[in-house]
């Protein structure tokens, strides 16, 4: 099973200007998430992002906050799901009342189509082995598709960030890699935007 740019939605997860400093290789993982976040902008994906208790942990971090402009939630809880799922996954909207009957077969309005349909959620962040496993456990409960950017995700030790990965892999997240994430969405060197995203993973 491969990535689909057209059924996918990025969430980035706690990228914040207090947390980064204290995280194992924050740097590779936060440029990471750059190139995910102009990845998912390049191949018109919806991209969210999670700020944990801002006052305490700061906003996003600045070079992120040009790409995820308009499009962070705020939480406290470490569980981002709840506050994501309205976003993510939509409430259908019912449908017109009225006489079917009233008109020809031919002239009524089809069904409306569910929800976004967009329910593989790619998604990194920090921390690896809280709010990044938390959020990912209430997505995969609420039977979305989970796919965890492993080289985008950190902790403060490697053993909570692997620990989140041996977790996360037994549940039924999919780990993936920023680069696998690129080329799965993109599919083939056909694409017209390849030599852009080819540019931001090399």
């Amino acid at each position: 099973m491969l990535l689909d740019a057209e059924d996918s939605q990025l969430v980035l997860v706690d990228y914040q200007a207090k947390l980064l400093p204290a995280l194992h290789e924050a740097d590779l993982v936060l440029a990471n998430a750059v190139r995910l976040a102009r990845i998912a902008q390049l191949l018109q994906v919806p991209l969210w992002a999670t700020e944990e208790n801002a006052q305490g942990l700061g906003a996003t971090a600045d070079v992120l906050q040009p790409l995820v402009a308009g499009r962070v939630v705020s939480k406290m809880a470490f569980d981002g799901s709840s506050v994501l799922l309205p976003r993510l996954k939509p409430a259908a909207k019912p449908a017109q009342g009225g006489n079917a009957r009233s008109l020809p077969k031919h002239l009524q309005k089809a069904a409306p189509p569910p929800a976004s349909g967009r329910e593989s959620i790619v998604l990194a962040g920090c921390e690896a082995h809280v709010c990044l496993l938390q959020t990912a456990l209430g997505l995969l409960e609420e039977e979305l598709e989970v796919w965890v950017v492993t080289d985008a995700c950190s902790s403060r030790s490697e053993r909570n960030r692997d620990a989140a990965f041996d977790r996360l892999a037994g549940a039924g997240a999919e780990l993936v890699t920023t680069e696998m994430v690129a080329f799965e969405w993109l599919r083939d060197a056909g694409h017209p935007r390849f030599g852009e995203v080819l540019a931001l993973v090399k």
